[in-house]
């Protein structure tokens, strides 16, 4: 058995407007260090003590807690943590994040929340009781009963707005603003500042954010050529390296030749999913 191993698992619907998926991360190592791509925010209970160092794209370092929400990122993060390291997370999507957190998602992009701040001290009970569990099916069960309990209220008014951005990200390998204006039916003004609060950045970044990630994926899962994937809204081949460095944290020669372990897990087992989850999950 490999010390370091990654499991997701599909969130139900009662959740599945709030969470991308969940996961489970064993790393049996005495220091476990590694790159993240840019995602979405994330919600991250340590089953085993010890925090972790999170240094992130625009250079700020944190130490967070053993429960605690990552925001949205807009580049590669690197994460430090004495182990063994097991956590159990879910990846939060915009709704999820204006349901969580409330506030505006730009004001906490590349930062840590400690899950203490907004919920006070019960939050390590949620905790305790997800350390009782023992198989990814329980402590799914465990996530869902504690997330819903926080997350509150299942009214989502803007649950129209992210539907069409979700599909203006997936549906075009290069999207542009001014299909995002037409489709949801606002100005460019009010388009970006709705991504900005829910999302954590304007229509264009996230543009760029999803289709580095996806041409990395493409790279790696359909073992595409680098100069069929330039074609896919890069201007040229540095270009393309640039981004997919800023997004992944690795070039496209290292991403095909030698990702780490977490990369490995990551796009291999989202994109196992394909069918079963939104193509802005499964494809980035």
């Amino acid at each position: 058995m490999s010390d370091i191993q990654l499991d997701y698992a599909l969130p139900n619907p009662a959740v599945a407007n709030h969470v991308t998926l969940f996961y489970w991360f064993r790393a049996n190592v005495p220091l476990f260090e590694d790159v993240e791509r840019a995602d979405h925010a994330q919600i991250r209970f340590r089953l085993t003590p010890g925090g972790a160092e999170y240094s992130f794209a625009d250079g700020n370092v944190q130490t967070a807690s053993d429960v605690h929400i990552v925001g949205p990122t807009t580049g590669a993060v690197h994460v430090r943590a004495p182990g063994p390291v097991h956590v159990f997370g879910a990846g939060i999507t915009p709704l999820g994040w204006a349901a969580l957190v409330g506030n505006d998602a730009s004001a906490m992009v590349n930062r840590i929340i400690n899950l203490e701040d907004l919920f006070g001290p019960m939050i390590y009970d949620a905790l305790a009781e997800l350390k009782s569990a023992s198989t990814l099916d329980a402590l799914v069960a465990c996530g869902e009963a504690i997330l819903s309990g926080l997350f509150g209220s299942t009214c989502d008014p803007a649950l129209d707005f992210v539907q069409r951005v979700d599909a203006w990200l997936s549906d075009d390998t290069s999207p542009e603003v001014d299909a995002l204006t037409e489709a949801t039916g606002l100005s460019r003004r009010q388009v970006e500042r709705k991504c900005r609060a829910l999302y954590g950045a304007p229509p264009k970044e996230l543009a760029r954010k999803y289709r580095a990630l996806r041409a990395a994926v493409s790279l790696v899962v359909d073992g595409a050529s680098i100069d069929e994937v330039v074609n896919r809204g890069f201007y040229d081949q540095s270009h393309l390296i640039r981004e997919i460095k800023q997004f992944t944290g690795f070039t496209p020669g290292q991403i095909q030749a030698e990702p780490t372990i977490l990369a490995q897990l990551t796009i291999g087992q989202r994109s196992a999913l394909g069918g079963k989850v939104h193509p802005l999950i499964s494809d980035t």
